[in-house]
């Protein structure tokens, strides 16, 4: 029996895609154990995933504590790893590779840590990519393992339980929300100010939808936001103000994600809400970053209930100027991107994909 180990430090929607290489393995390699490396709050986006037989958390804690990290990287080492996929590919994955003594790791080509590796990768940059580059780039890991995969098209998942789908429908019930018409998830905030899309232009997106259209908007935010919260829907039309229920609140990710999933669409910033929503099966509207790659997380984009927009799609030049700079100045190359420049994508994919299903 094999025994796998993939390691994806990071975030949401980082996690959220590299379970694909796990369910790819437990496909090709029924028998096998499959171990997850994940941060500690990214937990609840693979809590119920069969494809993962142990989640093997980096806690905090290791990051501020040399002692307790060795620790760590010596409980790697007794559980006699046989591959050993690294995706994140920094230093403390770098470790935690080497010390696997796994006979087959697997990364990306990065001077630092070339010497740790058996297999190496440079980052696919397909430009007739369908699955996206985020997808791409991790499959390529498993083709030492896998000469040619027997499901290409996989999607992560998020797997909710029967009682936390309960638990949404009679949050839902008690809120007195009527589910017979559009159910529209919001996100906010993206992770920081760089990713968040500005509020008088995400107002006029809100008042858009509502404008000739009867839905209910849900927000999703942290408790830390809710003054932005409160600004934005200062921001709003009456109409829109009255469509919203900012009162129905999730103090937990899982029961968020429980929330979420019991809604029609999602609209919003670009990052883990709309992962976590695209990993749901929910239809998705998300407006990127001027600094974050599209190619690389607009997965499946041949998709028409999964849209995005980016600044490059109505000012390609945008793209010759540097990552580092665009994020540097996000906030001036977000306000080139009105909400008017992506209205008629924004009212086809609600009246297709939000009302025609509902």
């Amino acid at each position: 029996m094999k025994k796998f180990l993939v390691i994806q430090q990071k975030m949401i929607g980082d996690v959220l895609t590299s379970t694909i290489l796990c369910e790819h393995l437990k496909i090709h390699f029924p028998e096998s154990q499959v171990h997850f490396v994940i941060n500690e709050n990214t937990q609840a986006v693979v809590k119920g995933n069969p494809h993962i037989d142990e989640v093997v958390l980096f806690k905090d804690r290791y990051k501020k504590s040399k002692l307790d990290f060795y620790g760590f990287l010596k409980s790697i080492k007794k559980e006699n790893y046989d591959v050993v996929i690294d995706v994140y590919c920094k230093f403390e994955s770098n470790l935690i590779s080497y010390f696997s003594k796994a006979a087959i790791k697997i990364s990306y080509k990065k001077w630092y840590s070339k010497f740790i590796y058996t297999h190496l990768f440079t980052y696919s940059n397909n430009p007739d990519t369908k699955l996206g580059f985020a997808i791409e780039n991790r499959l390529l890991l498993l083709s030492p393992l896998i000469q040619e995969l027997d499901e290409k098209d996989l999607a992560p998942k998020i797997y909710l339980s029967d009682s936390e789908i309960t638990q949404a429908e009679k949050l839902l019930k008690e809120s007195k929300v009527d589910t017979t018409k559009p159910v529209l998830m919001i996100g906010v905030m993206g992770s920081d100010s760089s990713k968040s899309y500005p509020l008088e232009y995400l107002s006029q997106v809100i008042d858009f939808i509502s404008k000739d259209l009867d839905v209910t908007f849900l927000f999703n935010y942290m408790p830390s936001q809710k003054g932005k919260v409160e600004e934005l829907i200062s921001l709003c039309s009456q109409k829109s103000r009255d469509a919203i229920r900012e009162d129905i609140f999730c103090p937990s990710l899982r029961s968020f994600l429980g929330l979420l999933g019991q809604c029609d669409g999602y609209v919003g910033n670009e990052g883990g809400s709309s992962n976590m929503s695209k990993a749901l099966g929910i239809p998705n509207f998300s407006i990127f970053s001027p600094w974050i790659s599209k190619k690389a997380w607009l997965t499946f984009n041949d998709d028409k209930s999964n849209q995005a927009v980016h600044l490059s799609d109505f000012n390609p030049e945008i793209l010759t100027i540097s990552k580092k700079e665009r994020k540097k100045n996000a906030l001036e190359f977000y306000k080139s991107l009105k909400p008017q420049l992506f209205e008629e994508q924004l009212r086809s994919f609600v009246e297709d994909e939000i009302f025609t299903n509902k």
